[in-house]
């Protein structure tokens, strides 16, 4: 069955490695939003437990303000993943975004907890290159 395209549009062509791209982005976007629940919720109960200390500040506020943040963050990294994986129209540019975001918030915890917060700005780095290489090459027609 062919379908019918405008001929001043390019050709909508459906690749199944990037469009697999996307779905690792969408998962990764779970993933990391599932690990920073973790991290809210660590903030929250257990604030002695991140390496560097000073007080109960750190970069902008305590523990258990970053903790809320972090558990709120976690909550629209999944929203945002998930509608990626469902494929709504506008969950690429989200997931961009919030991918962003989250290296940014992850650099304002860097001190407290080094490893994770690399790792998660790793996977956000890939999620953002997931997103953005090659996007035509995944459109699902």
């Amino acid at each position: 069955m062919s379908q019918t395209q405008h001929p001043m549009q390019p050709p909508r062509v459906t690749s199944g490695a990037w469009a697999g791209w996307v779905a690792f982005a969408s998962i990764m976007l779970m993933l990391t939003g599932a690990i920073n629940g973790v991290q809210g919720f660590v903030a929250l109960f257990q604030d002695d437990y991140f390496l560097v200390r000073t007080g109960d500040e750190l970069l902008i506020t305590d523990f258990t303000g970053w903790g809320i943040i972090m558990l709120v963050w976690a909550t629209l990294l999944l929203i945002a993943g998930w509608s990626l994986f469902a494929g709504r129209s506008w969950a690429r540019w989200f997931a961009v975004f919030a991918a962003c975001l989250s290296i940014l918030v992850q650099i304002a915890f860097l001190n407290s907890f080094p490893i994770w917060s690399a790792m998660i700005i790793a996977l956000d780095v890939l999620v953002i290159f997931a997103l953005s290489a090659h996007w035509d090459e995944a459109i699902r027609t």
